[in-house]
């Protein structure tokens, strides 16, 4: 009999303990994040016109910035499109980055 009490007790906490990890993500859900924790970029939606700091280049492009260091940088795209294209070649093209400038990231937790 009291072997039977202990294995109905042990079923029981265990029965418990299951459904506390089952009701879990339920009760309070992860949340979603659109990129990796590891991934220190944003990337601004859209995009903008981008002039060089020097003023020798000025065109269409996504900006990126590099969360760890501040950093901003300007993909060009040559239009509107999220990506680069280049209808004049059936290879895709390589969109290389242009350093547009530095936040100060560090200046925020002053």
């Amino acid at each position: 009999m009291q072997i039977d009490r202990l294995a109905k007790l042990l079923l029981l906490l265990i029965a418990i303990f299951l459904g506390v990890i089952g009701l879990r993500p339920v009760l309070a859900p992860e949340p979603v994040q659109a990129q990796p924790d590891g991934s220190n970029l944003y990337i601004e939606p859209g995009t903008t016109m981008l002039r060089a700091p020097d003023g020798s280049t000025q065109v269409q492009g996504k900006v990126v910035i590099d969360l760890s260091n501040g950093k901003v940088w300007g993909y060009p795209t040559l239009n509107s499109a999220p990506y680069p294209i280049d209808v004049t070649t059936s290879t895709p093209p390589v969109s290389r980055p242009i350093y547009l400038g530095r936040f100060d990231l560090g200046a925020m937790h002053k």
